[in-house]
Parts: structure tokens; sequence; C-alpha cells
């Protein structure tokens, strides 16, 4: 990918030479240093035992077990995954299971995982594998990119790297926070100059031997050690490069303070001759702030307040020997896009509890003496939105017949519902 590097080159922002990770042979301590640790340390993760080329010599296998963990781990936690990713693998074992496979199926597999598109795009790309690739998954990270629906630069590195050896870094949550301590950046994550910046450095830094094993090795380390709020520093492998240790070190001996540096004295800071125009150091207006130490890194831009919006939902059940429930599909597109729901309609927050009512019922059309219970008010947190769900519970003697702008329905028992592609909201 010469001209991806080419281009990032030509685009790295103007910086101190404190922001690199030094010369070569210090980067060969890192690199060694960083992988002595994720060997001895490194968490058992069923992803990892498929990936590894010891146990699996097809490429094509480890790029499927990386491809499905990679996508299931975006935004989600690795303790939820590993369950679902489990149930993923022993469903749908080779990437042409996966394409076999229906879309409800799919999505019924990923109900409770969030972000649902991600479930989506991974099984149109097996598809497109199987149909159009002649079942041979792209074993470069641009190809990934090119071909793969839904397949970005962290996701298509991350599968280059780990199934097909290609010297590329990653760079996700957890690497934007160790590099940026690293090299003391101060840019605020996510703009252009600590994009590439971060990029440039991980692409330098990894290892051209292991570069799939380095780039976990990043992650694992800042999953583990250098966390949000509470980095393990002087236990890091990597607290002998760290700027941001250095900086933090040399602030507490200033001030008679010995809580990182366990009674050493800081090492050197190396280049302090600062460029004027810097992109990449903390800017006038977010100084150093002796209080935090590593915690200046990474800078994080403001967060916006979530969208607020307001939804009377209505659970409605059909009773009798074997109650059902009410449930229609949501849009092909947009926010939970295909999944099944209760049927709602947006309200107003100003709107009383009575008018909310009466919407449902207008929107349902349900009969005016049909009985009812208000179940309270339910709300979840998406990326962007916040909704609140008003919910009602309306019992009913017979199926009701929808009105056919509800769109597809489906009538469900209790004992099916779980394994039904719903929201975890």
């Amino acid at each position: 990918n010469l001209s991806t590097r080419t281009h990032m080159a030509a685009s790295l922002p103007l910086a101190c030479a404190s922001h690199s990770l030094g010369e070569l042979v210090e980067l060969r301590r890192l690199r060694s240093g960083l992988l002595d640790w994720y060997d001895s340390h490194k968490r058992d993760l069923p992803w990892r035992a498929r990936a590894a080329a010891g146990s699996e010599s097809d490429p094509n296998v480890r790029a499927y077990a990386v491809w499905v963990s990679e996508v299931m781990l975006q935004q989600t936690q690795v303790a939820t995954v590993i369950d679902y990713y489990n149930q993923w693998m022993q469903k749908w074992p080779a990437v042409d299971d996966l394409a076999n496979a229906t879309l409800e199926e799919v999505r019924e597999m990923w109900a409770g995982l969030g972000y649902y598109s991600r479930g989506q795009r991974l099984w149109e790309g097996a598809k497109k594998v199987i149909g159009e690739l002649g079942g041979n998954i792209p074993s470069s990270s641009e190809a990934l990119m090119r071909e793969l629906p839904g397949v970005g630069r962290y996701t298509a590195s991350a599968i280059a790297s780990i199934a097909f050896g290609e010297r590329c870094g990653v760079v996700d949550g957890n690497v934007v926070r160790v590099l940026a301590r690293l090299s003391a950046m101060g840019a605020e994550a996510g703009s252009q100059p600590a994009t590439a910046h971060l990029w440039s450095l991980a692409n330098t830094a990894v290892d051209p031997g292991r570069p799939g094993d380095f780039n976990q090795a990043v992650m694992e380390l800042g999953a583990t050690i250098c966390t949000p709020r509470t980095p393990l520093c002087p236990t890091c492998p990597l607290r002998d490069h760290c700027q941001a240790r250095r900086k933090t070190l040399a602030d507490q001996q200033k001030h008679s303070l010995d809580r990182y540096s366990e009674g050493r004295p800081p090492e050197p800071l190396g280049n302090e001759e600062a460029i004027e125009g810097c992109t990449l150091c903390l800017p006038p207006e977010h100084p150093w702030n002796p209080s935090l130490g590593v915690l200046n890194y990474p800078r994080k831009a403001k967060k916006q307040a979530p969208k607020s919006e307001h939804f009377a939902v209505a659970i409605v059940e059909c009773e009798g020997k074997s109650p059902q429930l009410l449930l229609r599909r949501r849009p092909d597109t947009g926010l939970l896009a295909g999944l099944w729901e209760f049927p709602c309609t947006e309200v107003q927050p100003s709107w009383s509890e009575s008018r909310m009512w009466l919407e449902l019922q207008m929107y349902l059309k349900l009969p005016t003496d049909v009985g009812c219970k208000n179940l309270g008010t339910v709300s979840h947190q998406f990326s962007h939105r916040l909704h609140h769900y008003h919910t009602w519970l309306v019992a009913m003697d017979n199926h009701l017949e929808p009105h056919p702008s509800l769109g597809p329905v489906r009538w469900v028992s209790h004992q099916e519902l779980p394994g039904t592609a719903i929201p975890a909201a």
C-alpha cells in the first residue's frame, strides 16, 4: 500500500521530535519489550486461538475468525462479545456457512449485541466472498477495504496483519490511548493531525516479524494496563519509552512527589525544544495539568449531549392458553434496521400520559374500551440518541388485525421472544 503511505507522509502534521517513538535502537527495544510482555500476559480469548497460525494453517479460516471478532468488538466490551462469538462460530464456523444463512438468522443471533447494522454488513461481506471472490477473503488491507462492505481501515489492518502477516499498524481506542501517551500527543483525538500522527506511529512501530501479535499487544496493553482512568504505569512494559510518564515524573520530582516514580529519578525527557506551531503539543487553552499526570493524554473532544426522543410503546398481548405478543418489523434502513419491536409511535415529552396513550390508541386503531396498564417509562442510551419509552400493556381477547401502516407484523409466544431479533433496548 505504497500510495496510502505516500499520502500519509504528505499529510503528516508539523511536530516536535518528542512526539516520535525514538531512533531505531529504541524502537527495537520497544517492540521486544512489548511482545515479551504480551507472550506472558495476554488474555485467553477465543478468537486468538482460532486465528493463531500455529493452530490453523489456512489463512482464510484465520481471516474469518478475526473478521467476526473485530466486527463484534466495535463499540462493545470483550466480556460481552465472548459468548456471542462462541455461539456465532459454533453455528457458522466458516465464511461459506455464514453466506448460506438468512439475514433473519443473522439478526436473531446478533440480537442484544447492539449496533445491529454490523451483523448485516458481515453477512453481506460473506455472501460477496463466496459469490464474487471465489471463496477467498482478500489478503491485503487495501483489498479488504475495497471489497468488503463495512470494513474500514482499522478492521482491514487488523485482519491483514493478524491473519495474513501484512506489516501494517492498527488504530482503535486502546491504541489511541497508548500511542498518545507514548508520544505525549496533545492534539485532540479524532482531529486530522492526531489521526495522521497516530497511523504514522502505528505503521512505524509495528514489528516486521510479528505484525499481528504486535498489534494485538498494543490493544491488550491499552485494555489492561494503559487504561483510561487508572493506568498501571509502574507495571507497564513501555514505561521507559513513555513521554507522558517522563513528563509526569519530572513534574512530580519538581514537587517532591513519587507516586509514579517508585523512588527513581525521572529519565531524560529528550528533545524539549518545541517547534513553533507544533500541531501535536497541548494547546495553550489546554495546558499540562499536574494533577492529571499521564491522564493529560489523550485529549478528547467535548461530547455533545444526545438528542432525546420519546415514544409511546404498546406491548399487545393476546390472552389465552398460549398468550402471544405482537411485534412489528422496523424499516430496512436507519436505526435498528430490520429488527422486530413492540409497536410504538413518537410522542412529545410535554404531553400528559393520557395524551400519549390516546395517540398510541389511534396509531394502532385499538378499540376505545381496550384494557391497558401503564408500565411506566424506561430509557436507553444509543451513541447519539437518548430514547424514552412510555410503555403500556394492552390485553386483547383476540388477535388484533394491525393496520397496514404498521408494516410487517408477527405474533410470538413468550417462549419464542428471546430468540427473536429484537433490540436489547
